[in-house]
């Protein structure tokens, strides 16, 4: 079997720049890419630090309503500093959630894409 690496999701928004500014300002991803090929095509590829996976947003590429993607999940080493980290840039974000599988926190982009972090707990 071939090697697949999951590297790019697209997220739907209806605001590209306010929605930049969010992931960048508030959720602490960086900006990659923010071309616009023409007057209907925008493509802006935001990372997430750490991450080989990155997000697309933009006009004309992502197909889908706003707010519409639900359950996208990042996992941190330590969801007391990445909580603390998103308080500290304004983001609004639950508290610290311990469930059965995992210590959770949510959040959501201005649009109502939503967001999990989760750190993993010991395995055995």
């Amino acid at each position: 079997m071939v090697d697949m690496k999951l590297e790019l999701v697209a997220v739907p928004v209806s605001d590209v720049d306010r929605a930049k500014a969010f992931y960048t300002e508030k959720a602490g991803f960086h900006a990659d890419h923010d071309h616009t090929v023409s007057a209907e095509i925008r493509f802006v590829q935001l990372t997430p630090p750490g991450s080989a996976c990155s997000i697309a947003i933009g006009k004309g590429i992502v197909e889908g309503e706003p707010g519409s993607v639900r359950g996208l999940q990042m996992v941190v080493a330590d969801i007391e500093a990445a909580h603390a980290d998103l308080v500290a840039r304004g983001a609004e974000v639950s508290d610290v959630q311990d469930l059965d599988w995992g210590r959770f926190v949510f959040f959501a982009d201005p649009d109502g894409n939503k967001w999990a972090l989760q750190q993993l707990l010991p395995r055995g």
